[in-house]
Formats: structure tokens, sequence, C-alpha cells
């Protein structure tokens, strides 16, 4: 009797944490279930999310490889998923007391992403962003590239309110737009963008393809299939994050997806998350 009222207390205290973190749990589920549409929801307010099941994703600490992150921060993700046969929307909601998404020397930005083996298979690779030989397809989200997609302009003065800049290179007048002069001043103080880091922008979605294999290998893929959307809500963050079905995981099939969330408070980046291991995913069979 004692372990049935613990059994059932602690459904119930996810119940409460489903609905602060995701709107209210009309039905909750012990793996990621992605319910059918004919359309796929890509406002994360969308009230078609509430005809999937929430699953309450339990985040671990990442204490295998540096820089570990050993101080527990957020303590799990409330993930729902969509699907209309071809692509796959899931939508990530979790509790975060500050809002972080200005880029910045010093400043760490709230990010949150979705994993899947890039085959399909029933013996999959280590979670731990894949293996050699066994990789991973990585979706990112950062708010900073959300903030960016939403409008916010990439100057120092948007980023920095109370800057008082006497010269700024971008807007030297001086230079004519679309001159040599002028690509050779914008690549001196652009570097990344000069090698070819696309990573920072400038942006017109705020996620980002990745392929690994195993850590330390993350590369940006060649195909940026994924799209998304990001809002603050009263307590956190809600994301929806949408891509192609994995190849093996069609109509009616199983497979495996993993969960990752940062919070730039804490000064989580790169390595430093919490995150999940393989979470079962079951799709929805089909009418």
């Amino acid at each position: 009797m004692m372990r049935t009222l613990r059994i059932a207390t602690w459904f119930g205290a996810v119940a409460i944490l489903a609905w602060s973190c995701g709107g209210p749990p009309a039905r909750t589920a012990s793996e990621v279930v992605a319910v059918r549409a004919a359309a796929l929801p890509e406002d994360p307010g969308d009230g078609m999310w509430r005809q999937a099941p929430a699953f309450p994703a339990e985040l671990l600490l990442q204490d295998m490889v540096e820089p570990r992150l050993l101080k527990p921060t957020t303590t799990f993700v409330n993930v729902r998923a969509v699907t209309d046969g071809e692509q796959i929307a899931f939508r990530l909601a979790w509790t975060d007391d500050t809002r972080d998404d200005m880029p910045g020397a010093g400043r760490f930005a709230d990010a949150c992403a979705i994993q899947l083996p890039r085959t399909i298979a029933a013996d999959v690779p280590a979670p731990q962003m894949g293996e050699a030989g066994r990789g991973v397809e990585i979706t990112f989200w950062r708010a900073t590239w959300q903030g960016a997609v939403d409008g916010r302009p990439d100057e120092i003065k948007a980023i920095y309110p109370g800057a008082t800049v006497d010269h700024y290179p971008f807007e030297a007048a001086s230079l004519e737009t679309g001159s040599k002069e002028q690509a050779e001043m914008s690549a001196r103080y652009a570097p990344a963008r000069a090698l070819g880091n696309l990573m920072e922008g400038p942006r017109d979605r705020p996620v980002e393809d990745l392929l690994a294999e195993g850590p330390g290998t993350l590369t940006r893929s060649p195909d940026q299939r994924s799209t998304g959307r990001g809002r603050r809500s009263d307590d956190g963050w809600e994301v929806v994050i949408r891509r192609p079905l994995p190849a093996g995981l069609g109509a009616d099939g199983r497979g495996q997806v993993a969960f990752a969330v940062w919070q730039g408070a804490s000064g989580e980046v790169g390595a430093r998350k919490m995150r999940t291991g393989w979470v079962p995913i079951a799709i929805e069979a089909g009418s």
C-alpha cells in the first residue's frame, strides 16, 4: 500500500511539472510517442501539441568527457512529438529562471538539442554523440539565434544599448558599399565569417543541423533541413524543432532519441550541459 502511494505521488508530481513546463498534460507516456497529424505545428503554443502525450525526460550530468558539468541544473525536459509521416516535430519545454539570449563576451546562451542515430537499428551508438563509424544527427537550437531571427539587429548598439561607438568598420561611411576595400575591412573584423564559419550568422533560422561520431567530432551538416522556433514561457523556454524523419523511422516505426539542455546563466556551453541517454520513441500507427 505504501509503495502504491509513493508511485501515485510521483506520477502526480510529474503531472504538475509537465503542466508548468508545457501546458496541461492531457496524456503522459513512458516513451516519446509521435502522434499523427496532417500538418505539423510550428508554434510552441499551438493547441495541437496537447494531442501528443507528454514525456518528462530526466536530464543527467554530462560528466563523461571534458569539459564536464558536475553541478546539476535543469532536472528534466518535457517532450511532445508530432509527425505527418515525412517530417517530425518535437516540442521541448523546460524551466529556466533567467533569459539568456544575448550574444557577447562572457555571455552564454540558453539552448537545447535533439539527437537521433543516423541509422535506425536495434543496436544504437553511444548516446554521448555517437561513436566512430556509427554517427548521430543533431539539431541544435540557441536562444541568441532566435533573438536574431526575431529581429534583433546584429549591431553593437542592439547588444550593448549603453555603448558609445567612435568608429565601427561595418558602418564606416568612407567605404563604398560593395567595394573591394569594404570587403577587405569586413573580413579583417569578422575573421570567423572570412574563414567560412557560419555558426554565428547572419542567420535566417534559429537551428543548426550537425553531425558527430563521438565527442570532439561535431561538424556542421552539409544539408540544413531543420527548422525551429522558440519562445520564452512564464518559467522557462518552449522550443519546437522540426526535421525530416530519419531513414528507418517510418510508419509505425520505433527508435531512439536523446535530448540536451544548456542554461546560459550557469555557464553551460559545448560539452557542459544536462543531457539524457537514449529515450525510446514510437511513431503512432497511421489510420
